[in-house]
C-alpha cells in the first residue's frame, strides 16, 4: 500500500509517528502546503525510508490528482481541515485512488429555519457521489478519526454484540485537560471547533429523521471514566449523527460535547462579534488593503494545538453511550477510549487529542491493507465489522473500555 497523506499538522504528524511502528504499508508521501512542515514530520522518523515529503496545495484538485498518479499512491488520507474535504475527495476519484478522511464535507444551515430543519447536512456532497465511487470499485471511507470514527465503530459493535434493540445512541466527549499559561487554548483546530460548535446541532429520531436545534442545547452532566469525572455536555453538530443511522438501527442519535461554561462563553462572544465568520472582510495593512476571514484571524492569533503538548496535563475521553434492551432486560453501557496526555507525549511526542484522532485512520488503513475490511462506494465506519478494529486498536497499545451504566 502506498499512501498520500495530505496535511502535516498535529494530526498528520501523529499519523506518521504511529504508522512508523507498523509494517503494513510500502510508502507514505507526506504532503503539506508548507514544505518545511512536511519535511519536519518525515525528519522526525529516524531516517525511515518508507516516508518522503513534498509540497501540495490541498485546494488544487488537479495538482493533487497528478501527485497521486506520479507517486503511484493507492489511497489518499486527508488530514486537513474540512474546507479541503471536497477537492481532496474529488482528486482521489479523478486519480482512481481510494480515499479516507476524519471529517466530512461541510454543512449549510437551513436558510429560513436553521434551528428546526436541516439545510445541507455534513457529508451530503460526498454521499451524493456514492454510486459513482461504487461503480468505479473505489472506497471512500469517510469520518474515520476518533469522533467521528472510533465512536461509530463503538455504535456498530453495540448493535452487533451488546443489544437486541437500541433506544438511543449518544456520543459523549469530555476531558479534564488544562494548558498551562493560556486562558484560552483549544486542544484541537479552532477553525473546525468553531464550525461544529456554532452551527445548528443535528439530532436524529426514527420516524422524524434528522432535525436541528439551537447551539449548546439539551445540557446534561455526564460522568466520564478514569478520573475525568462529571462534565456538562451540550448538543454540537457532528458527523456521527449523520452516519450512525445509515447503518445502525436506533430510535435516537445525538452528539454531546463537554465544552464547559467558560469555553461556551468565549465561543458565544466570537459569534456575537462576527469573528466566527468565514466571509472575507477588507483589513487595512501596512501593505494596503487585504481580504481575510475573521475566523482565520482567530486561528492565527491562537496557539497551534500541536505545540501545546508540553503545557498540557490531564486526559481526554471519546465514547459512545448506548441505551436499549438485551435478552428482554434494559441495558445501558458506555464504550470509551481514554488517552492521558503525559503518556502520548512520552510515547509519541504528540498531545493527547491529536494522537487520539490519528491512531484510528492508521488502524483502518491496516485493516484495508490486509483485506480484513473491504468495500466500495462512500461508506462510514459503521459499514464494517467492528471487532477486528477494536482488537487491532488494543494491539497498538491503546485499549478501549466498556462500562455498564
Amino acid at each position: 500500500m502506498r499512501v498520500l497523506l495530505v496535511g502535516a499538522g498535529g494530526v498528520g504528524t501523529a499519523i506518521t509517528r504511529i504508522a512508523a511502528r507498523r509494517s503494513f504499508f510500502d510508502h507514505v508521501v507526506v504532503a503539506d502546503h508548507d514544505l518545511a512542515r512536511a519535511e519536519a514530520a518525515v525528519a522526525a522518523l529516524d531516517d525511515d525510508s518508507r516516508f518522503s515529503a513534498c509540497r501540495a496545495d490541498a485546494s488544487d484538485e488537479e495538482a493533487v490528482a497528478a501527485l497521486l498518479r506520479e507517486q503511484r499512491c493507492d489511497v489518499l488520507l486527508n488530514a486537513t481541515d474540512p474546507r479541503f474535504v471536497l477537492p481532496l475527495f474529488e482528486a482521489a476519484a479523478a486519480a482512481g485512488a481510494h480515499y479516507l478522511d476524519m471529517a466530512m464535507s461541510l454543512s449549510r444551515p437551513h436558510p429560513e429555519h436553521p434551528y428546526e430543519q436541516c439545510g445541507v447536512k455534513l457529508g451530503d456532497a460526498q454521499f451524493a457521489r456514492a454510486e459513482e465511487w461504487e461503480k468505479a470499485g473505489r472506497l471512500a471511507l469517510v469520518g474515520m478519526g476518533v469522533e467521528p470514527g472510533l465512536s461509530d465503530v463503538f455504535a456498530r459493535y453495540a448493535a452487533d454484540e451488546l443489544f437486541d434493540e437500541i433506544e438511543e445512541i449518544g456520543i459523549r466527549d469530555g476531558a479534564n485537560l488544562t494548558v498551562e499559561g493560556y486562558d484560552f487554548a483549544p486542544s484541537f483546530n479552532i477553525w473546525t471547533t468553531i464550525e461544529e460548535c456554532l452551527n445548528p446541532p443535528v439530532v436524529y429520531e426514527a420516524g422524524r429523521g434528522w432535525f436541528t436545534t439551537e447551539p449548546f442545547s439539551e445540557p446534561e452532566v455526564f460522568d466520564f471514566p478514569e478520573g475525568i469525572g462529571p462534565v456538562e455536555c451540550v448538543n454540537v453538530e457532528h458527523e456521527e449523527v449523520l452516519l450512525v443511522p445509515r447503518w445502525v438501527d436506533a430510535k435516537r442519535v445525538t452528539f454531546k460535547y463537554g465544552l464547559g461554561e467558560d469555553f461556551i462563553g468565549k465561543l458565544r462572544t466570537l459569534h456575537a462579534l462576527g469573528l466566527d465568520s468565514t466571509a472575507p472582510v477588507t483589513v487595512a495593512t501596512s501593505r494596503g488593503p487585504a481580504e481575510v476571514s475573521p475566523r482565520d484571524i482567530v486561528a492565527a492569533v491562537l496557539p497551534d494545538p500541536a505545540t501545546l503538548g508540553d503545557r498540557m496535563t490531564g486526559k481526554t475521553c471519546a465514547g459512545t453511550w448506548v441505551k436499549g434492551v438485551k435478552d428482554g432486560a434494559p441495558r445501558e453501557v458506555y464504550l470509551y477510549h481514554v488517552v492521558d496526555n503525559e503518556w502520548s507525549m512520552r510515547e509519541y511526542g504528540s498531545q493527547a487529542v491529536v494522537w487520539q484522532t490519528a491512531i484510528n485512520p492508521v488502524v483502518a488503513l491496516e485493516l484495508l491493507a490486509d483485506g480484513t475490511w473491504s468495500g466500495s462506494g462512500v461508506l462510514g465506519p459503521e459499514a464494517f465489522a467492528p471487532r477486528p478494529f477494536l482488537d487491532l486498536l488494543s494491539a497498538y497499545g491503546s485499549p478501549w473500555g466498556l462500562r455498564e451504566q
